[in-house]
């Protein structure tokens, strides 16, 4: 029996499970799905991100939940070596065959932000399109982050955000609830694929409790950049040099 969704985020073990089944299902239609959730603004937020960087030849940066690789290849554009890193083996594929033959192409390769398969102070960038979000628990993907990304790098990630007005939030979640099970119903025959969207919402801290959770990490100078009106946001951060 399929369980419910409630029961698939109940634990991190269990969500852990389920959004690895999730991503693998909506891969082939990934790039369809963030153009039709943003009404077609998803690549100018990706773009805002990108901006802030400050990346450019000497940037070694890393994309996680790298899905098809819209943030990677932009960063590369920049003159960056990157590593896009996902945990779903089919968007990793449809990633590699988007690469062109530049010199900067991505390297693209499967694996988890919860344990990620870097030496420490690796990278002087690492950026995250909807990846923070999705983890069974933030804390210790942060610490990762923080893990591998040098002492004064940054860290950009993009993201739902859980708005703090409680009427807002109610709007806003009934609307991705019911857009979304139109949307997984046309496109799986399955109306709880992207219900999984605002649940995902109501069990995350918001922008500024990732924020939070950043300076604990030993993150400094940390902002979240609201985006539409604060139902999305920018995270940043940067490594603070202190040991936690």
């Amino acid at each position: 029996m399929k369980p419910t969704l409630a029961e698939s985020l109940s634990t991190p073990e269990a969500k852990r499970r389920h959004v690895r089944r999730l991503f693998a299902t909506i891969a082939d239609r990934y790039d369809l799905i963030t153009v039709v959730l943003s009404y077609g603004r998803d690549r100018a937020w990706k773009r805002r991100l990108v901006s802030m960087s400050g990346a450019g030849r000497a940037t070694t940066a890393l994309d996680l939940a790298c899905g098809t690789g819209d943030i990677a290849f932009a960063v590369a554009e920049r003159g960056a070596r990157v590593v896009g890193l996902d945990v779903t083996l089919r968007m990793i594929e449809l990633a590699r065959a988007k690469r062109g033959e530049s010199a900067r192409s991505p390297a693209f390769l499967v694996g988890d932000m919860m344990a990620l398969p870097f030496p420490d102070n690796a990278f002087d960038l690492i950026t995250t399109g909807y990846g923070i979000r999705n983890v069974p628990v933030i804390a210790p993907a942060i610490a990762e982050i923080r893990r591998v990304l040098r002492p004064g790098g940054l860290l950009l990630s993009l993201d739902f955000n859980r708005p703090t007005n409680p009427v807002l939030r109610g709007i806003y979640v009934i609307y991705l609830t019911i857009f979304g099970s139109a949307l997984g119903w046309i496109l799986h025959r399955d109306p709880d694929t992207y219900r999984y969207i605002p649940a995902s919402i109501l069990r995350y801290p918001g922008a500024s409790g990732v924020a939070a959770i950043m300076e604990s990490a030993g993150f400094v100078d940390c902002r979240v950049l609201p985006v539409l009106g604060g139902l999305m946001a920018i995270n940043v951060g940067t490594r603070g040099a202190t040991i936690i």
